[in-house]
């Protein structure tokens, strides 16, 4: 119950979760789910279920923290969706967007979807699945782990040696092997954590695997173990609290712009 209630806050509270939501346009409920993260090196559909043809939209999306002007990508109707595209990004690009939509029939003005804000989506490479679900397999059983490890310092005559081992290579095999690997595949880079960066995933999970390691060495070295396992649990525990993927890798398309210039300006250089 703690894992799989943790594992829920952390993955519908986190950034990359769908958008969902609805609006009235012209007397009628429209209900929308915006996704928030893209696999691969195509385009983004972005769609919209209105089963009213008279309805028309627009998407106007830019890259996300930059100071482009807005684009502007018509929307098409079809089977009862309205249906427009983003553009492929590099890894861990992102773009904000917003849809403006009006019924075409009745001439009523243009409504934002959402109204209050605007959708960022973050681009990734493919991830194959022979990286992804040992990942997963990894760290949520590690998550198991650390709860039932936890748990095991109510016991009068508890018995940690075993438990912690698992819950140590669980989470680094899950977490210190196969997460930087799905990290490549996804953003292009190993590690982003500390001392590199500030991708936040990366750096709760190595600090939640330096607590299990100072677990396993009271274990095996200490007397009296049981508040550094109860410790690591619950540091493992608050970690997991944290959404998925906030401050995850994104790229600076301000740095890359510059980069791209600097390229420029040499090859004519040359």
């Amino acid at each position: 119950m703690i894992t799989l209630g943790t594992a829920h806050f952390q993955r519908f509270t986190g950034p990359t979760y769908p958008l969902k939501g609805s609006v009235v346009i012209d007397s009628k409920l429209i209900r929308y789910k915006f996704d928030r993260s893209h696999g691969g090196q195509d385009n983004h559909v972005v769609q919209i279920l209105t089963n009213d043809p008279t309805l028309l939209g627009v998407i106007e999306w830019k890259r996300y923290k930059t100071d482009d002007p807005w684009t502007i990508s018509h929307m098409t109707y079809e089977n009862g969706y309205l249906r427009g595209e983003l553009p492929g990004q590099p890894p861990a690009g992102k773009l904000e967007y917003r849809l403006m939509m009006r019924d075409g029939q009745n001439g009523n003005g243009v409504q934002p979807v959402p109204k209050d804000r605007n959708v960022v989506i973050r681009f990734k490479g493919t991830v194959p699945g022979w990286v992804l679900i040992p990942h997963i397999i990894g760290m949520f059983g590690a998550l198991l782990l650390s709860a039932r490890t936890g748990l095991e310092t109510a016991s009068s005559a508890p018995k940690f040696k075993r438990l912690t081992l698992w819950t140590v290579g669980l989470l680094t095999v899950g977490g210190m092997i196969f997460g930087p690997i799905v990290q490549k595949y996804a953003f292009d880079a190993f590690w982003t954590g500390f001392p590199f960066g500030t991708d936040l995933t990366d750096n709760k999970t190595l600090i939640a695997w330096l607590a299990w390691l100072v677990a396993l060495f009271a274990v095996y070295r200490l007397r009296s173990p049981k508040r550094w396992v109860f410790g690591a649990s619950l540091v493992t525990f608050v970690i997991f609290l944290i959404p998925h993927s906030m401050l995850g890798s994104e790229i600076d398309y301000k740095k890359l712009d510059e980069q791209k210039r600097a390229v420029e300006v040499d090859q004519v250089k040359r």
